[in-house]
């Protein structure tokens, strides 16, 4: 048996372990964010998927995407629309990177 030394790398973020580049790790953990939202706020009307989706004007399996976590079947566009459509008011905060 060899004695290798393993090789960690510690990240802030799950998007920044699994994205390829930092810009795609910002825009899933935006989208993440969004969705995340948008799944607690649609749960909280206690309302059946088809009544949501129609309140959202989206199809009920695009909904049922969104509720189950697709995070890869939707655009951050799309997030943003979907949640000016659930009255949830979307704010960008600007933070510089650290050097």
């Amino acid at each position: 048996m060899t004695n290798q030394k393993l090789h960690t790398e510690r990240f802030n973020c799950v998007w920044d372990a699994l994205e390829d580049t930092p810009v795609q790790a910002a825009n899933m953990r935006l989208r993440s964010k969004l969705l995340l939202e948008l799944c607690n706020t649609i749960r909280s009307w206690e309302l059946s998927q088809k009544d949501a989706a129609q309140r959202l004007g989206i199809s009920q399996p695009r909904l049922n995407d969104v509720l189950n976590g697709k995070i890869n079947k939707c655009s951050l566009d799309a997030l943003v629309n979907l949640s000016a459509a659930a009255q949830i008011n979307v704010d960008i905060c600007f933070n510089a990177l650290p050097a």
